[in-house]
């Protein structure tokens, strides 16, 4: 990102402040395995990625926000010293969000004046509004100079995208670009919160992301749906066990087709057998077997698309791509599915035949608008700086 470009602009549309007092930085993130677990109480295995949210602010002396988003060259100003309104473009609602959720949690008197830029594709399944989120909450809390500790934050920024755009998400997205450290993955267990820096730092590997650049909206019905769908299994187990509170205490012993409709059965049979495989996955990448973390890894892809149902043709047409690519160890859809990302596990010589495969053989659903595949390596949270 331009950052001199972006201070110019502060100074245009804020004269009064001329220039920002202090940056912050919130990473989007790539899910390497463990898709569709968080929200069943099970193991995501993420990494924040080298791409960002970046935020350039001024604290005001009065307790309004005026916020300016570079991508869409929209200013939405409100204030906070009552309940943030839910009014406003659709975009502004991760901020509202995130301020409202900092307003009930920390003393709050001065807002901010800032801009905000991002080079992380929309939509794309790599938590575009996540990052946005923590980099509007940090930009507030800094602004009061006041903190909370990073697992708060991290929730706080969950409940603004439940209650404001009203996404149902689990907590993987918020707690990786509040948490995330160089040179490693985090595996996170969504129910006791704990986590777990697993070493991702060897200089012959490589992740590479591919943007099919089919745009999904998690706000749209699907996501909801296969959580109802999970908690309708979840109800059904529970006849035979009711110590059973979630699909994470769930096992592919007590799953019976019988018992329930195909479909739950199905979708059930994917998040019990994903939150295995991303334990499995950890695990082989502490001891750096990638060929195990790449098989985990077509397998998951396999039951997202068939058990799951939230793949799509350009996703698996992208991952054959690569399995096909000497060097690819495994690769699969990342995010929460109809569109996005891949993700895939390579070695460093393999990256450039990797991007020149996708480039020449994948078809794009929109002319002229080609995947966009590029390398990335394990980066730190968010963070701000003066």
């Amino acid at each position: 990102m331009d950052v001199p470009a972006l201070e110019r602009q502060f100074a245009e549309i804020f004269p009064d402040q001329r220039t920002p007092k202090f940056r912050v930085c919130a990473p989007g993130r790539v899910n390497l395995i463990g898709e569709h677990t968080d929200y069943n109480d099970g193991f995501v295995c993420p990494m924040a990625i080298d791409r960002h949210s970046l935020v350039l602010a001024s604290p005001r002396p009065d307790p309004v926000i005026r916020l300016h988003a570079r991508i869409n060259n929209q200013t939405v100003e409100f204030p906070i010293d009552r309940e943030v309104s839910k009014d406003g473009p659709a975009w502004s609602l991760y901020a509202k969000g995130s301020a409202e959720a900092i307003r009930q949690r920390v003393k709050i008197t001065r807002g901010f004046d800032a801009i905000i830029d991002s080079d992380i594709p929309i939509g794309g399944g790599l938590s575009s509004s996540a990052s946005f989120e923590v980099a509007t909450a940090l930009t507030l809390l800094t602004a009061n100079q006041q903190s909370l500790p990073p697992e708060e934050l991290a929730l706080a920024c969950q409940w603004a995208e439940h209650m404001y755009p009203g996404v149902p998400c689990g907590i993987m997205d918020q707690f990786i670009s509040v948490m995330g450290k160089k040179g490693h993955a985090l595996l996170l267990d969504c129910r006791s919160r704990a986590t777990r820096q697993v070493p991702l730092d060897d200089p012959d590997l490589r992740v590479v992301i591919s943007n099919s650049n089919v745009r999904h909206s998690l706000a749209g019905g699907e996501y909801a749906v296969r959580r109802r769908q999970c908690e309708t299994a979840v109800e059904i187990l529970r006849k035979r066990d009711p110590a059973i509170q979630s699909l994470r205490d769930a096992s592919m012993k007590l799953l019976d087709p019988a018992e329930m409709d195909a479909v739950i059965f199905r979708r059930a049979r994917h998040v019990i057998t994903e939150i295995q495989r991303t334990i499995d996955f950890a695990a082989a990448l502490e001891r750096r077997d990638y060929a195990a973390c790449g098989g985990l890894m077509y397998a998951s892809h396999g039951s997202l698309r068939d058990d799951y149902e939230v793949s799509a043709p350009e996703l698996d047409q992208l991952v054959e791509i690569a399995r096909n690519v000497p060097g690819v160890f495994g690769a699969r859809m990342t995010g929460g599915g109809f569109g996005g990302c891949i993700v895939a596990l390579c070695t460093r010589e393999s990256v450039e035949p990797l991007t020149h495969a996708i480039a020449i053989k994948y078809h794009s659903p929109y002319p002229g608008k080609p995947a966009a595949t590029f390398a990335t390596v394990p980066s730190d949270g968010a963070t701000v700086a003066s």
